[in-house]
C-alpha cells in the first residue's frame, strides 16, 4: 500500500502525518500521529448542490472507540459504541468551529468530516490532533476549502508555558486553551482582508482558573510561531500530494433583477431591521421575504427566481447591518457599541427548591435551578478518556418556545451539550473543594427567552442560583457574548458588546468571555471571516472586561455573597474520619452493620477508601444520630472504663455482652460473681441489660469485662 510519511517536531515530540490510502473511497482522508496517539479523519462531499438550502450543509463527526485505550465498554449487556459521550461531541463542536469558515460561502453540497480515534495513549488529547488532520485531510482532498488551518494546546503551570501539554501537565494549571489559526497566502478579498502576512486567529477554546485577559495574549504570543510551522507543513503536504479542486461556480447574477430587488426593498428593509423586539423583527422580515417572491414571481412567471431573490434578501440584511454599524455606529435595538441590554436579577424564585436565579438581559432570560445531593449522587463518568465521578454538573436546555418555534421535544442536541459545558466550565473554578462542601451540585438552565448570547446568560443566572442556595463560591461569575463587524473593501471594524440575534446572526465574530472581577474562567470564540489578529482579540477582550464588571455590579445588588445558611429543604451532610482498618466494622458482614444504622436512622452512608464517611440526611438529626452510632463502633476501647451492655451471646465459659454497636466484650464465668459460679446463667441471661468495666484488651483486640454490681467488680 502506497504510504507517504511527513513529520514536524513539536514540543520535543513528532507531529505524524501520514497518506496511506485508506478510506480510498473518501474524498480525502488522513492519519495524524503524536505520541502514540492517533486519529484518522476523512471528508467525503456529495455530488450535487442541495437547492433547498441556503446553508452549508457540513456534518462533522467525532468517534470515540474503547479500542483506542484498550478497554471495552462497560454496561455488561451493551458492549458496542452507542451515542457519543459529552466530550465527544463537544470536540466535534470544536474541530466544526474551526473547518466551517473556511468552506466557499456559495457551497450548498453536503459535507462531512469524521474524525476516529484510533489509539489513545493517555497522555495526548486527540481533540487538536482532530483539528489538524481535519484541516490536512480537507486541504489534500478535492473538495473546496480555503486551509489550511493549524490548532495547538497552550497551558500555563508554575509560571511556564507549555505546548501541547500531556494531561497530566494539564491538571492544576492556570489555563488550557485551544487556538487555532490560518495565514492566508496571496492577495487577499472581501471581507479576509486583514493585515497581510499576520497570523489570524480564527477560533479559541478554554478554560482558566481566574485569569486576567493580559495572560490570553501572552499565550497566544507563545503559540504564534508553531502555529505558523504547522501551517507551513500542511501546505507542504498538500503540495505534494494534495488533489485538485472541485471548481464550485459562482452564481450568475442578473443586475436588471438585483436593480428591481433593490428598488423594491428601499426603505422597507430597514425598518423592519431596526426595530428592538426580536418577533417583530423576525415576523417583518418573513412578511417581506413573501411579498418580494410575490413580486419576482409576478415579473418572472414560472422561471424559478425566488431561490435568487432569497439570497439576495439575505445578503442586503446582511450589508445593511454591517454598513449602518460600521459607519454610523446604528445597532438594530439603537444601543451605543459598548452598551450593554437591560438587566434585571432575581433569585429564590421557586418555594421548595435548594436555590434558583433568573438572569434577563434585553429579551434574553435564563432560568437556573440549584440542587444538592449527597456523594452518592456524582455522576459516574465512563468513556474512552474519562473514568471517574464527577460531583459538579451544569445542564442547558432551549426549549423551542425560547425562540417561538414550534419543534418535537427530544433528548438534548448539540447546542445543548455545547452550551452546557461551556457555562460548567466557567462555573468550575468558582466551586468549593469536596472536603469544604461534599455535596454532589447540579445546575440546570432553562433559556425561557432567547435573543442572543443564552449561554452567557446560564452563567449569570447559575452564579445567583449558586449562591442564593448557600453554596460558598470563591466569587460571583457573569458572561458576556461580543461581536464583530468588519467592512469589506476599507478594512474597517466595529466591536460590539453584547450581540444580540441578527448580530450574531450576520456578524463576523461571536467571542463569549465569562468570569469574575479577579479575572476570566472561560473564553470561547468562533468567526465567519478568516480570523482576528492579535490588536482585535485585546480590544474585544477589554471591552468585554468592562461589560463583565457591569454585570456583575447588577447582579450584586440582588445577591452580593452566598446566603450564610443552605436551603431548609437541602440536605444535610455530616463527615467523620474513621481509621480505614475499621471500615469493615461499619460495614458488618454482608452489610448487616451499616444497612442497620441506614434503616434505623434513614441517613444515607457514603464511605471513601481513606476512612472519610458522608452522612446524608433530609433532617440534621438523623445524621446526626448516624454519626453518633459510626463514632460508637469506630471509638477505642480504653481499659477501667465503664459501659452498660447487653447480653449477646451465653456460652460455658461466660457470656458476651455488647458494650457499643458492633462491640462485644467476654465477662468470663470467674468475672461474674465473687463467688465460684457452677452456670453462667445463674447470674445473667440473654437481652439482660448488665453494669460491665473493661478489665484488659489481648493483642488481637478482645476485650475482657467484669460484671458490676452495686458500684464493685466481681
Amino acid at each position: 500500500m502506497d504510504s507517504k510519511i511527513f513529520k514536524l517536531k513539536i514540543n520535543k515530540k513528532e507531529l505524524i502525518i501520514e497518506s496511506k490510502n485508506l478510506a480510498e473511497q473518501a474524498n480525502g482522508s488522513i492519519l495524524v500521529r503524536y505520541g502514540d496517539t492517533l486519529v484518522l479523519t476523512t471528508c467525503v462531499i456529495s455530488e450535487g448542490d442541495r437547492v433547498d438550502l441556503d446553508f452549508l450543509p457540513l456534518f462533522v463527526e467525532y468517534e470515540e472507540k474503547y479500542y483506542a485505550a484498550g478497554k471495552i465498554k462497560g454496561p455488561r449487556y451493551i458492549k458496542r459504541e452507542s451515542r457519543p459521550s459529552d466530550e465527544a461531541v463537544c470536540n466535534a463542536r470544536l474541530i466544526d468551529r474551526a473547518i466551517r469558515p473556511r468552506f466557499p460561502k456559495n457551497l450548498a453540497r453536503e459535507t462531512q468530516v469524521i474524525t476516529t480515534i484510533l489509539s489513545w495513549d493517555g497522555e495526548n488529547d486527540p481533540d487538536v490532533l482532530g483539528i489538524v488532520a481535519a484541516s490536512t485531510a480537507l486541504s489534500i482532498s478535492d473538495i473546496p476549502w480555503k486551509g489550511p488551518i493549524a490548532a495547538v494546546r497552550v497551558c500555563k503551570k508554575d509560571g511556564k508555558f507549555i505546548l501541547n501539554p500531556t494531561y497530566e501537565e494539564r491538571e492544576n494549571s492556570d489555563f488550557d486553551i485551544v487556538f487555532t489559526a490560518v495565514l492566508p497566502d496571496g492577495p487577499r478579498q472581501g471581507r479576509e482582508v486583514l493585515e497581510d502576512k499576520e497570523i489570524l486567529i480564527n477560533m479559541i477554546e478554554g478554560r482558566l482558573e481566574e485569569v486576567e485577559e493580559n495572560s490570553i495574549l501572552k499565550a497566544l504570543d507563545f503559540v504564534e510561531k508553531p502555529l505558523e510551522e504547522i501551517i507551513a507543513f500542511q501546505k507542504e503536504i498538500r503540495e505534494k500530494i494534495g488533489k485538485e479542486k472541485i471548481v464550485i461556480e459562482p452564481p450568475v447574477s442578473d443586475p436588471v433583477l438585483e436593480k428591481e430587488m433593490k428598488e423594491f426593498l428601499e426603505n422597507k428593509l430597514e425598518k423592519i431591521i431596526y426595530q428592538k423586539e426580536k418577533n417583530k423583527l423576525t415576523e417583518g422580515l418573513g412578511k417581506l421575504k413573501e411579498e418580494l417572491f410575490y413580486f419576482i414571481e409576478e415579473k418572472y412567471p414560472s422561471q424559478g427566481k425566488t431561490q435568487e431573490a432569497q439570497a439576495f434578501l439575505t445578503e442586503e440584511v446582511d450589508r445593511l447591518i454591517h454598513e449602518n454599524i460600521i459607519k454610523y455606529e446604528k445597532r438594530p435595538d439603537g444601543r451605543k457599541l459598548d452598551e450593554i441590554r437591560k438587566i434585571q436579577c432575581e433569585v429564590g424564585l421557586l418555594p421548595r427548591t435548594h436555590g434558583s436565579g433568573l438572569f434577563c438581559r434585553g429579551q434574553t432570560k435564563a432560568l437556573s435551578i440549584l440542587t444538592l445531593g449527597s456523594p452518592n449522587d456524582q455522576q459516574l463518568l465512563e468513556g474512552m478518556e474519562i473514568v471517574g465521578k464527577k460531583r459538579f454538573m451544569h445542564h442547558y436546555n432551549f426549549p423551542p418556545y425560547c425562540s417561538g418555534e414550534i419543534k418535537p421535544l427530544r433528548g438534548p442536541g448539540r447546542r445543548e451539550i455545547g452550551h452546557g459545558a461551556l457555562a460548567e466550565k466557567a462555573l468550575f473554578p468558582l466551586i468549593p473543594s469536596s472536603e469544604d462542601f461534599p455535596y454532589t451540585i447540579r445546575i440546570v438552565s432553562e433559556i425561557l427567552s432567547s435573543n442572543g448570547s443564552t449561554s452567557m446568560a446560564s452563567v449569570s443566572s447559575s452564579s445567583l442560583a449558586l449562591m442564593d442556595a448557600g453554596v460558598l463560591i470563591k466569587n460571583p461569575a457573569a458572561g458576556i457574548a461580543m461581536g464583530l463587524m468588519m467592512d469589506e473593501k476599507t478594512n474597517k471594524y466595529k466591536i460590539l458588546t453584547d450581540i444580540q440575534g441578527p448580530e450574531d446572526h450576520n456578524g463576523d465574530m461571536d467571542l463569549k468571555v465569562a468570569g469574575t472581577e479577579k479575572g476570566i474562567t472561560v473564553i470561547q470564540m468562533d468567526v465567519k471571516i478568516a480570523g482576528i489578529n492579535r490588536k482585535i482579540l485585546e480590544e474585544t477582550l477589554l471591552k468585554a472586561k468592562k461589560a463583565r464588571f457591569e454585570i456583575l455590579e447588577k447582579m450584586g445588588k440582588v445577591l452580593a455573597e452566598p446566603r450564610p445558611e443552605l436551603s431548609p429543604y437541602a440536605p444535610r451532610i455530616l463527615t467523620i474520619q474513621i481509621d480505614p482498618d475499621k471500615i469493615r466494622e461499619v460495614i458488618g458482614p454482608g452489610g448487616k452493620i451499616i444497612n442497620e444504622i441506614i434503616e434505623k436512622t434513614g441517613a444515607m452512608i457514603d464511605i471513601q477508601d481513606s476512612g472519610l464517611i458522608f452522612v446524608t440526611s433530609e433532617k440534621e438529626e438523623s445524621a446526626e444520630k448516624a454519626i453518633d452510632w459510626i463514632k460508637n463502633i469506630t471509638r477505642e476501647v480504653v481499659v477501667g472504663e465503664i459501659f452498660q451492655g447487653k447480653v449477646k451471646r451465653i456460652l460455658e465459659f461466660g457470656a458476651f455482652v455488647e458494650i457499643l454497636p458492633g462491640q462485644d466484650g467476654l465477662i468470663h464465668i470467674s468475672k461474674l460473681a465473687s463467688y465460684r459460679v457452677n452456670k453462667v446463667e445463674d447470674i445473667v441471661k440473654i437481652d439482660d441489660t448488665v453494669s460491665v468495666k473493661v478489665i484488659s484488651i489481648d493483642e488481637q483486640g478482645r476485650i475482657n469485662l467484669s460484671l458490676l454490681k452495686n458500684n464493685s467488680p466481681r
